[in-house]
């Protein structure tokens, strides 16, 4: 049994208190597929400062096509984690920015972030071992 702090230990308690329903009604694992796809945190930390419009969010993030842009950014809308805003102007202006729902997941994604720049190095040295032993 690996050593673990009680933060870990209640985390892996709710784990497997999810994992012990089929795994089509866990509801932790459609969190997670959410919040683990390629663009959604990208889009949430990218309007963490500030609501932006569609064309600034291209721009922050210049590899997302349109046709991906409009798809998460409805996802992120249907999660209740982004609002988007119509303003009455000529054009009509559009403008996304995080809901509460969406502000409270900053902090735990920057815990992630954190430890993925501390560890990028030991992930890096892992896979050239891996693969020179391949």
């Amino acid at each position: 049994m690996y050593a673990v702090d009680a933060t870990a230990a209640l985390f892996v308690q709710r784990w497997n208190e999810a994992a012990g329903l089929p795994l089509g009604d866990c509801p932790v694992r459609g969190v997670l597929d959410r919040i683990s796809d390629k663009w959604s945190m990208l889009l949430v930390m990218t309007l963490a400062d500030a609501p932006k419009r569609f064309n600034q969010l291209r721009r922050e993030v210049p590899d997302i096509s349109q046709k991906m842009l409009t798809q998460t950014l409805r996802t992120l809308q249907r999660d209740g984690m982004v609002a988007r805003q119509v303003f009455d102007t000529k054009p009509p202006a559009v403008e996304y920015r995080l809901t509460p729902l969406g502000q409270s997941i900053i902090v735990p994604v920057g815990y992630l972030i954190d430890w993925a720049s501390k560890n990028h190095p030991r992930i890096d040295q892992a896979r050239v071992a891996f693969d020179a032993a391949a």
